[in-house]
């Protein structure tokens, strides 16, 4: 059972009591059932996740509190605070902190407050691989959240998300079986979501990747995207002045990985990732950005005849 089917049960329990159940309910650590809760509830944070359509409903025990101004159009009287939510929509491939921007808008909490919540990463449910990190487990999706949900708990609500896709797309056993740990497989999604315009273009863009990994000596992967985010900058097409960075994301310098994900991937970049297309592709150019096309290179001089189409292309717009 996972983190979300307890977290159900046990709210499902919680609404046939009388009485709010104490404090200790949900940390002893005798009996299977309250074992279990008790450790879900507090990898979770105290939040609850519960999936309506494409869309989860996110809630904490900050929410289980009521208002006495009731909605427009509704009569007098407590109103239990789930009716009033905000809906977002966590698109893929956000950083980090065009997250948190996004999370402000909607919740009208200042963007401190989430990099804040953001510091404690265990508290969030992340996984030790992520070494604390948050970048990567903020996982795309739409939420309906409670206006009196914590940063907290809507940040551990996204990693919940993360953890259940984890555990659906088998993440851990298939970067071991690739011979990578699961935090690279997770960069190596962000990179790929960061870099496709297409979802059909995923499993190519990932052997792209790989395919520079395991050449020997390694190929760097001199993407654009891990520069950009280094230097907390947007773009397709780095200056000579973005390409001389020292930073640890600058793939142009630097072989291998960067130090970790470069944004929030989705379930189809992580697929990618775990299960690349066959080939042997070392360059792609998305030759037309505006209709999203991407091909596909295994010699230089293929390369370059695609760095020519692109060049006629953005002379063209």
């Amino acid at each position: 059972m996972n983190i979300e089917d307890l977290l159900r049960e046990t709210l499902s329990d919680m609404a046939r009591e009388e009485r709010p159940p104490p404090p200790g309910r949900f940390l002893q650590v005798g009996g299977g059932r309250s074992r279990r809760r008790g450790l879900a509830l507090a990898a979770a944070a105290a939040v609850t996740v519960m999936a309506v359509g494409s869309t989860l409903v996110v809630g904490g025990l900050s929410s289980r509190m009521t208002v006495s101004e009731p909605p427009v159009g509704q009569g007098s009287g407590e109103v239990p605070v789930e009716v009033l939510r905000n809906r977002l929509t966590v698109k893929e491939g956000l950083r980090l902190t065009d997250v948190f921007k996004r999370l402000s808008n909607v919740t009208g909490r200042p963007v401190k407050e989430f990099e804040q919540a953001a510091k404690h990463g265990g508290a969030l449910g992340l996984p030790a691989y992520a070494k604390g990190r948050l970048e990567g487990f903020a996982f795309p999706a739409t939420y309906e959240v409670s206006p009196t949900s914590s940063p907290a708990e809507i940040l551990a609500a996204m990693v919940a998300r993360f953890n259940r896709t984890a555990e659906d797309l088998d993440l851990v056993d298939g970067a071991r079986r690739a011979g990578r740990t699961p935090l690279e497989i997770l960069t190596i999604a962000s990179i790929v979501q960061a870099e496709s315009g297409t979802n059909r273009d995923m499993p190519k863009i990932a052997r792209v990747v790989y395919n520079r990994l395991d050449l020997k000596p390694a190929r760097k992967l001199e993407m654009d995207s891990t520069l950009m985010y280094g230097l907390n900058k947007y773009g397709i097409t780095a200056s000579n002045k973005d390409l001389r960075s020292r930073s640890p994301y600058n793939t142009y310098m630097r072989p291998g990985l960067p130090p970790g994900p470069i944004g929030n991937p989705g379930a189809d970049a992580i697929k990618a990732a775990l299960k690349p297309a066959a080939g042997s592709w070392l360059w792609f150019v998305t030759t037309d950005p505006k209709k999203g096309v991407t091909k596909f290179a295994g010699s230089e001089s293929e390369f370059l005849k695609l760095k020519e189409e692109w060049e006629r292309n953005r002379g063209n717009r």
